[in-house]
């Protein structure tokens, strides 16, 4: 095991059901994802991965099942089960906390869409997500030129802490000299990483990761698993990805996870996932003999 990698369990689902409507596009999913560890989430099309993602975030409601992220439930519907707080929630009761408070515990996430400040500027990008970790609200920041001197000096100060996290994080992505940059004139490789940096700004505890490699050459691509491996180590995070780059998957992830229709299909060491005959089905189809049978 990389010696990076705990003991200690930062997010766990625990029989995860999502259906809208008839269909069941998540059904009795369950997995852990230990501290320090890249785990992967892969599977073909429509295999229920970026719906895990929504869910986890509190996007979506669950059906049934529960998700806890740092030994605490942040989101579960049926059966027994406790919140945050240690209290039982009586059967069949939901709890569902808001995206916003779930994230705001220690998750930060990228999207298969990239959703940027696309008018402002690149360094602009990362401050604004920087400013979460200020004690000073919009307003007073627009308002300084009424505060006393001891708040002014206060919020230089601040100031000053949050652009320098902001060069910080531009310099670790390779995206430093396209700081002055309108965000959408960035090339899309380049958008993929400033997304991430933006997430990074938040000093999440588990970094969500969906398909960063998208639209990526197969150069740009390997470099990117190097660089999250970096950010793991460097930031001491735990990674969750979906990812269709299966050379990046395999090369850099501690632990796969392999959905098909919803359901789980393997999980384990890429080696493992790599050489299961099922995960080679699902993904390439049965082989068929000369009469045309599988």
């Amino acid at each position: 095991m990389n010696e990076r990698i705990r003991d200690e369990i930062v997010l766990e689902l625990s029989h995860v059901t999502k259906r809208f409507g008839g269909l069941t596009a998540v059904g009795d999913v369950s997995f852990k994802v230990r501290k320090g560890e890249i785990f992967a989430l892969i599977g073909p099309n429509g295999a229920g991965k970026t719906t895990i993602f929504n869910l986890i975030t509190g996007v979506y409601a669950l059906t049934e099942g529960e998700i806890r992220f740092l030994d605490k439930c942040v989101i579960a519907r049926g059966g027994v089960t406790y919140d945050a707080d240690g209290a039982q929630i009586p059967h069949g009761k939901a709890l569902q906390l808001k995206p916003y408070d779930i994230m705001s515990k220690g998750m930060a996430r990228t999207f298969q869409n990239i959703r940027l400040f696309k008018s402002e500027t690149v360094f602009n990008n990362v401050l604004t997500a920087c400013h979460a970790d200020a004690d000073y609200n919009v307003f007073q920041s627009l308002w300084r030129w009424k505060a006393g001197p001891k708040w002014l000096t206060k919020y230089r100060t601040q100031e000053a802490k949050l652009r320098a996290k902001t060069e910080e994080l531009l310099k670790i992505m390779g995206i430093w000299k396209y700081r002055d940059m309108i965000a959408a004139n960035l090339p899309y490789g380049q958008q993929r990483k400033l997304e991430i940096a933006r997430a990074l700004a938040q000093a999440p505890v588990l970094l969500l990761l969906d398909e960063p490699a998208a639209g990526m050459n197969p150069e740009e691509t390997m470099a990117l698993m190097e660089l999250i491996k970096e950010v793991r180590d460097r930031f001491d995070l735990t990674v969750l990805i979906i990812e269709h780059h299966m050379d990046l998957i395999m090369s850099g992830s501690d632990r796969i996870f392999v959905l098909n229709f919803g359901k789980a299909l393997a999980e384990g060491t890429p080696a493992e996932v790599q050489n299961n005959a099922e995960v080679v089905e699902a993904y390439l189809g049965k082989e068929e003999n000369a009469d045309g049978h599988a």
